[in-house]
């Protein structure tokens, strides 16, 4: 796939002014998905409440300064994008999952600018992550790694938020944090909307009461190829190392369903069934969507197998689901480029594809009880 040059500021630039101006004032088998890039021009307008006592540092405009001086404290704000459309339900609507604050976090990941692994942008990413994890009062693990790549070894680091249940089961949820290594792409949609849903989700397991399966929330790095062309050898780095390092431990065996969300933000979105996921866990979240209501997005269209995250632990015998909308975004020609930028994103879908996972996590915490 040829370069792409730019033709404006970088996104994550743009996206850190947005921030600090409302804070401080107011896979498809991979070679199928290397489809041309396509330009859109759209505005963002991003309205915050303020709801937190902690002063927030304001990022350089210039993000790959941004590095020493942006600040890991998350927003605890509500914010909202033009157009009713793509508003978030209340919270009290979606099972208590907030889309609005979900956004909220996907543009504070934006804000970093391109954090692809290994990069000290990434490490403040990082930083970021375990912050708010902590805040929610969640257990959190790091696995720091090496991963030998096409470019070398490549220092890598897997965020692991753990809920404890009562027995010994676990259910865990999957999303990846880094950046594709292309100029100025700060992945909003891709990396970042599935982060930001994490993040909220951990918001709201994390103080759950004690239930029957332990919940996992794993923040992946490495999930992209390092070079253009994705190959087995390089690609999602983290989650293979998540599943030999759960194999030797022997915790892999406690695992009874995988659910990764990977690309669940985009306005008008629809995730479709995708192939390679097994077939009862996928039925059982389709069926959740479809009785919350949400039929027109968890679609009952079959999607060809993706490579992703998922394939690790499908591998080793463990069930699991892949929730990605990537064929839309790839014929509007946002994906991988300069253009998967902030004003793509929906609160809304957000909070449908939130309040599907945490009601899924329940069936799952029924059917494994």
């Amino acid at each position: 796939m040829s370069s792409i040059q730019p033709t404006r500021e970088g996104a994550g630039t743009l996206a850190a002014e947005f921030v600090d101006a409302i804070w401080s004032g107011t896979r498809l088998s991979q070679a199928t998905k290397r489809l041309p890039a396509g330009v859109a021009v759209l505005a963002s307008f991003l309205m915050f409440s303020c709801g937190s006592d902690k002063a927030h540092t304001s990022s350089p405009a210039n993000p790959a300064a941004a590095h020493s001086a942006t600040s890991v404290s998350g927003p605890q704000v509500s914010p909202v994008t033009a157009g009713a459309a793509n508003a978030a339900p209340p919270a009290s609507q979606t099972g208590g999952f907030d889309g609005a604050r979900a956004y909220g976090y996907v543009a504070k990941l934006v804000s970093f600018g391109p954090h692809p692994p290994a990069s000290a942008a990434i490490q403040n990413v990082q930083k970021y992550i375990r912050s708010q994890l902590e805040g929610f009062g969640c257990s959190v693990d790091e696995d720091d790694f090496h991963a030998q790549t096409p470019i070398g070894t490549l220092a890598m680091k897997n965020i692991v938020a753990k809920v404890p249940g009562a027995g010994r089961g676990i259910i865990l949820l999957l999303t990846h944090y880094d950046t594709k290594r292309v100029a100025s792409f700060v992945g909003a949609e891709d990396g970042g909307s599935s982060t930001g849903l994490m993040l909220e989700m951990a918001r709201l397991v994390c103080k759950d009461k004690k239930q029957p399966n332990s919940v996992w929330i794993a923040f992946l790095d490495g999930e992209e190829a390092q070079l253009d062309q994705w190959s087995d050898a390089d690609s999602v780095y983290g989650s293979r190392e998540l599943a030999a390092r759960l194999a030797v431990s022997g915790d892999l065996k406690r695992v009874r369903a995988v659910i990764l969300a990977d690309m669940v933000g985009q306005k008008n979105l629809h995730i479709s069934r995708e192939s390679n996921s097994t077939k009862w866990l996928t039925d059982l979240v389709w069926k959740t969507a479809a009785r919350l209501g949400y039929k027109d997005v968890f679609v009952p269209r079959e999607l060809e197998a993706i490579d992703d995250d998922h394939l690790p632990f499908l591998h080793r015998g463990v069930p699991a689901v892949d929730l990605i909308d990537l064929a839309d975004y790839q014929a509007m020609g946002y994906w991988h480029t300069p253009e998967d930028t902030l004003d793509k994103i929906s609160p809304r879908s957000l909070a449908i594809v939130g309040h599907v996972i945490l009601e899924s996590v329940k069936e799952l915490q029924a059917k494994f009880r």
